[in-house]
């Protein structure tokens, strides 16, 4: 078996550092709605279901998972007389997303480097 070039063994020593995404957080539709709820602090369900095109049996789910993990509340009540879900993101939820995006900013970081070293620093 060869060994590995010098730049590979050292990287094969850290863990990379996708093993830092958080599970919970990096799925695609959780991850759109503890952004979205980052931005205008608190949403109604019929807004996120509609920004993120997602069903409501979807939605409802997603929002179970963060709430159980209480990355965000749930505040159920009426509004005109009509029943309505809001959801917004707790100060857990902050934390938890500010890590995933500092992560996805390594992973940019790192992805960029290769792929310019990869394509010899060419200019396009």
């Amino acid at each position: 078996m060869s060994a590995l070039p010098p730049d590979q063994a050292a990287a094969a020593e850290q863990a990379h550092p996708a093993s830092a995404l958080n599970d919970v957080v990096h799925h695609r539709a959780r991850l759109g709605i503890l952004t979205v709820l980052a931005e205008v602090r608190m949403a109604t369900f019929p807004y996120l279901k509609s920004l993120l095109e997602l069903t409501d049996g979807n939605l409802g789910r997603h929002l179970e998972v963060l709430a159980d993990e209480g990355l965000v509340t749930i505040t159920k009540g009426y509004e005109n007389k009509r029943p309505r879900t809001w959801a917004s993101l707790t100060d857990d939820g902050y934390v938890a997303l500010t890590a995933e995006m500092s992560v996805l900013k390594e992973l940019l970081a790192q992805f960029e480097n290769g792929a310019a070293r990869a394509l010899g620093s060419k200019p396009g």
